[in-house]
């Protein structure tokens, strides 16, 4: 019955007509008029119009189309009449209009018998579901309806009650969770194919909203679960298995131990799937795509499989042979321009991608015998395609088997070299491909062990006949190029450039791009060593960039600025002269040119222009103009999101490059990432700008911070757009101190400002990395800013910031445990969880610096507002985790060292947590408490002097640690002998027997790592020369050969390497050692420097 009266409905169903017509004026009319008359004026009365039209109109058309407006209307945001908040449009509405829609909508659900229309209906149903639960409110009657149609005789109304819980699993409340459970099970074993697949579906969406705690009462319809599958492969129904393996995917990665009892039969079916050349190649990637899944979320469980890897590997070998179906002699493929071909979703394509990932998460020493119990047996066949695959496997496996192929690399390249001679070109390419990937995989050892063998056989493939194989070869010198040094390159320079010229003429443009590209990252390698080639080069380039050019040859264009560009950076603004200022106004004259908003010189142009800063320095300034407009007007862009209402809108973005797509309460949002990308390396360009230019940046520094830097800190659409922007504040505040000085009002003005907004951001931030770099943004801007830049109120809001931060890291500290207690024996800790570890130390790391740098600059007035943290210093200087308490201790380091004597006040929170430091069995934390120690008897005062006089047998003890000289060890060891020179320097009055203590320090040194501690270590000890202390007198040799080990080292530098190394040459003198002798044994490359000290 309808509760509206009939003229309602006669302008409702005219306005439904008008809105689905071809005509565009009478649908834009219909549009605006839905839009005012009726959302804006009337919505109860047209949500409830639209659920009788569902319910109650004869077409067909006319119920689909009400149902998807209704879905789509019911999500826009209005005013709530009576509490003014913003919410969506349903919930604007009163609890009885809701009560009796969502009555109609349930009742238009179980009586409709087309299926498409019930489908609609039903995302209806599942859109108001998300918005009751959203807004925790009820719909208690849904649930039960939902569990009566999944056992309804009419097999549409089945799937979709299962379609509607996958929407919105959350309708499915806690005590409910045990009925559900014979729900999905009698769903898995539906006579109905498609109520099968809804219902695995619904599972995998429901799972994912249950807590990790529920989700084992639920594996025990796993078994039923996969049955679903084996009789949609007999039955060739590949669409069907192909969202079966959908629904598997995401269990996978949600919980893959749920399939551990039943794993192998699972790895067996899957791999049945993937060989089945009648299967879609959709089903068989999909089936491959589960194994990788397991294989990334439970690399143990695939290891622990006796026939994972040898099956997946032989796969996915399989599908790489996949390739070139009518195309034997590579004749189109070689015709094509369309060099992106290769980013598809063919078999070959997955096929690598999965070997990629197989290698990665299981490691070389499963993957590798698999890979290579095949490979070279395919690079011996006859067949083309086995020789491709081979090395296309090589390429892929490279990274995650590292550590185990890097020593077998003789053997590798012995079969990757003769493929570079195949008499097909696409075994060539490949094997362009695999030395490629290999230089950047194995960076180092490929370029300094077997420069020749690379070199000397990939350019003579630049000869090639095919310009695809050209090209490949030379972008794969590009990555053999970018990781060689020099002395590596420079043999090879004229033979490469030679080839890479002859590149440069080919009638493919692509060619011509890419030898720009190669040659631009040799000239980057060669530095200096390119000078004898740019006379060559450049007047080429030159003229590329002065032709007058037609659209397509705007790429060409842009590789040739970035190839000038980066040879003027190699060969300097001395060699270029004239050039370096020409090559400017070319590049102003293609920036005035540019009118396109795709043309991709725009963004090549921006980083030749910071490259060309670089060159030139101050000489840039009077460019600036013209160079910053456009630059800033990408810095300042704001961020491009749209909010899609339906499948076609998302459809269109989902073609486009450069979206991404973001679900939010059953809507979607689409951000446009490409021009953020673009954002983000304009604010990066400033920085460099700023940095270089310093004082002459000044112009644009207050347009900059009020507009992008300060803005950016809170730009939480990109996050790489927050951090270049905490970067970038710095630099700004330094130009404008070095054009204004530190003490003008403006520069006092614009820091305040700018340091409520960082230290705001200091408890917004919501990415742990992020929130790491808005410290550093923080203690960097104030040590530009300098002494006494803090207010109280700013150190107030500091501590507040930093106890918030406090706080979530101990409640991520506490959910990682919890965690881990949880995990099962021989569950390995997955990368996401090391990651975070990481994370978090980072975030400790510049917390720390930004306590050290606040009691640097402010001294003691920080005490009164940082001790009000003292419980979490406490809490971490007794912590179990060494990160901890190397954090606590390093600020109490920073108490002694910037307080002095009003640190006593603090002993009973230093002095037990320094000895226990010197005894932690963490290098980091013994350093920490040996600096502490240190700076207590140098800064601390009398009232330490017991204190620091007692930790002396500790501290020698730290030096005696075993493997006390190695990496881990050495600063450590250096702190504590650079920290009893203080104790004896400062505190001598209180150390017993000082002499014996002397004749045992001297034993501590040299120190030649630790530039910091040095200097004290080595002052005390020319102290001891000039005093001709008896100890010293009797050491002479090896007093004489630590300082100058440390000279060597450049430990000692300047006016304190001067004074030491004045006091050896008198202790020589006194004692007649023979200098020489010693000094004979400094490395051949030091010795003029070391010997320069002693002259």
């Amino acid at each position: 019955m309808s509760l509206l009266p009939p003229e309602v409905h006669s302008a409702l169903s005219q306005l439904l007509r008008a809105l689905t017509t071809p005509d565009n004026t009478v649908r834009t009319q219909a549009e605006e008029q839905l839009n005012n008359d009726w959302i804006q004026g009337r919505p109860d009365v047209l949500l409830m119009g639209l659920a009788e039209q569902i319910q109650g109109a004869e077409e067909l058309v006319t119920r689909t189309f009400a149902a998807v407006l209704f879905r789509r209307i019911s999500t826009k945001t209005r005013k709530d009449p009576v509490t003014n908040e913003a919410k969506e449009l349903f919930s604007t509405l009163t609890g009885e209009q809701r009560l009796v829609i969502r009555q109609k909508l349930v009742t238009c659900l179980t009586t409709e018998t087309v299926t498409d229309v019930r489908k609609k209906i039903g995302d209806a149903v599942a859109e108001i579901a998300r918005q009751y639960t959203d807004n925790g409110d009820q719909w208690p009657e849904l649930l039960g309806v939902l569990f009566q149609a999944s056992q309804s005789p009419d097999a549409g109304l089945r799937e979709a009650a299962f379609r509607i819980f996958s929407t919105t699993p959350g309708i499915i409340e806690k005590p409910h969770e045990d009925a559900v459970q014979g729900v999905f099970g009698k769903g898995f074993k539906d006579d109905v194919v498609s109520v099968r697949i809804a219902a695995m579906e619904a599972f995998a969406s429901f799972f994912r909203s249950i807590s990790k705690k529920s989700q084992p009462k639920f594996f025990q319809l796993v078994p039923d679960l996969l049955n679903v599958l084996p009789p949609l492969k007999e039955s060739s129904e590949s669409d069907e298995l192909s969202a079966g393996f959908l629904a598997l995917i995401e269990l996978a990665e949600i919980s893959p131990k749920m399939f551990k009892s039943v794993f192998n039969n699972l790895v067996k079916f899957s791999i049945s799937v993937i060989a089945d050349k009648d299967l879609s190649d959709q089903v068989r990637q999909n089936a491959l795509e589960l194994m990788a899944t397991f294989a990334d979320y439970s690399p143990n469980m695939c290891k622990k499989d006796p026939e994972f890897a040898q099956e997946m590997v032989t796969q996915c070998l399989s599908l790489m042979t996949d390739i070139g179906i009518d195309d034997d002699d590579a004749s189109e493929w070689n015709a094509s321009e369309d060099l992106d071909l290769e980013e598809s979703d063919l078999n070959h394509v997955a096929g690598e991608q999965c070997m990629d990932r197989l290698a990665n998460k299981l490691g070389g020493q499963v993957v590798l015998p698999a890979t290579f119990s095949w490979v070279p047996r395919m690079m011996s066949s006859s067949a083309w395609r086995d020789r491709h695959a081979a090395l296309m496997a090589i390429s892929a496996i490279s990274e995650g088997c590292r550590d185990l192929m890097v020593g077998e690399l003789d053997q590798v390249l012995a079969l990757v070299v003769p493929a570079l001679q195949d008499p097909h070109p696409r075994v060539r390419y490949a094997g362009c491909n695999a030395l490629g990937q290999m230089s950047t995989d194995f960076a180092g050892t490929m370029q300094e062990k077997y420069h020749a063998i690379v070199l000397n056989n990939i350019i003579p493939v630049l000869n090639s006949a095919e310009p695809r194989v050209q090209a490949h070869a030379a972008a794969a010198l590009v990555n053999f190029c970018e990781e060689a040094e020099r002395k590596v390159l420079e043999p090879y320079l004229a033979e490469l450039l030679r080839h890479l010229l002859q590149l440069l003429r080919s009638d493919k443009r692509y060619v011509q791009e890419q030898a720009l590209s190669t040659i631009a990252t040799i000239a980057d390698s060669a530095e200096n060593a390119f000078d004898q080639y740019y006379d060559t080069l450049m007047p080429l380039l030159f003229n590329v960039l002065k032709e007058e050019q037609s659209k397509e040859y705007r790429l060409l264009r842009a590789k040739a600025m970035e190839c000038a560009t980066l040879i003027a950076l190699a060969v300097g603004k001395e060699k270029m002269g004239q050039d370096a200022l020409n090559l400017v106004q070319l590049l102003g004259n293609i920036q005035q040119n540019i009118v396109d908003a795709d043309d991709p010189q725009s963004q090549y142009l921006l980083h030749c222009w910071g490259r060309m800063c670089r060159v030139l320095g101050q000489d840039f300034v009077p460019y600036l103009p013209g160079v910053m407009p456009p630059l800033l007007s990408v810095a300042a862009a704001k961020a491009d999101i749209q909010l899609l209402d339906d499948e076609d809108q998302i459809d269109q973005v989902e073609q486009d490059e450069g979206w991404e797509l973001v679900p939010l309460k059953g809507k979607i949002i689409g951000i446009k990432t490409s021009a953020l990308e673009d954002k983000n390396t304009a604010i990066e360009l400033i920085t460099i700008y700023a940095q270089i230019l310093e004082a002459a940046f000044e112009p644009y520094v207050l347009e900059t911070m009020e507009k992008i830097a300060v803005p950016g800190l809170a730009f939480f659409f990109h996050d790489p757009v927050r951090v270049s922007s905490a970067k970038l504040i710095p630099q700004l505040l330094n130009s404008y101190k070095k054009a204004h000085g530190d003490q003008s009002p403006g520069f006092a003005q614009m820091w305040n400002k700018v340091a409520e907004k960082i230290i705001e951001v200091l408890s917004a931030e919501p990415t742990v990395d992020t929130l790491a770099e808005m410290y550093q943004c923080f203690y960097e801007s104030v040590e530009v800013v300098g002494k006494n830049c803090l207010t109280q109120q700013h150190l107030h809001t500091f501590i507040e910031s930093a106890k918030s931060t406090l706080e979530d890291y101990q409640v991520r500290v506490k959910a990682r445990l919890e965690e881990r207690a949880e995990a099962e024996d021989g569950e390995e800790e997955n990368l996401e969880y090391e990651y975070a570890v990481e994370d978090d130390q980072n975030l400790l790391s510049d917390m720390n610096k930004a306590f050290h740098t606040i009691f640097k600059n402010q001294g003691t007035s920080f005490l009164p507002t940082w001790e009000t943290l003292m419980p979490f210093y406490d809490a971490f200087i007794t912590s179990q985790d060494p990160t901890q308490r190397q954090w606590a201790l390093c600020i109490m380091d920073d108490v002694l060292e910037f307080c002095g004597p009003e640190s006593w006040k603090y002993k009973d929170h230093i002095m037990q947590p320094l000895a226990a430091g010197l005894q932690d069995q963490n290098a980091a934390n013994r350093q920490a408490a040996a600096y502490g120690v240190g700076v207590a008897a140098q800064k601390g005062g009398a009232a330490w002097g017991d204190f620091v006089a007692a930790s002396l047998p500790s501290l020698f003890q730290v030096t005696q640690f075993n493997q006390s000289r190695t990496e881990e060890h050495v600063f450590a060891t250096e702190n504590a002998s650079a920290s009893i020179a203080k104790i004896l320097h400062y505190n001598a009055g209180k150390v017993q027997n000082p002499q014996e203590v002397v004749a045992n320090w001297i034993t501590t040194l040299p120190i030649t790592f630790d530039e910091e501690a040095a200097p004290y270590a080595y002052s005390f000890l020319a102290q001891l020369i000039d005093q001709q202390n008896p100890t010293v007198l009797s050491n002479v040799d090896k007093v004489f050969g630590y300082i100058v080990q440390a000279l060597e080292a450049e430990t000692l530098q300047g006016q304190t390497a001067a004074r030491v190394a004045n006091s050896a040459k008198q202790l020589v003198a006194t004692t007649g050692l023979n200098a020489d002798q010693i000094l004979a044994g400094v490395n051949p490359d030091n010795q003029a420097a070391v010997r320069s000290y002693f002259q």
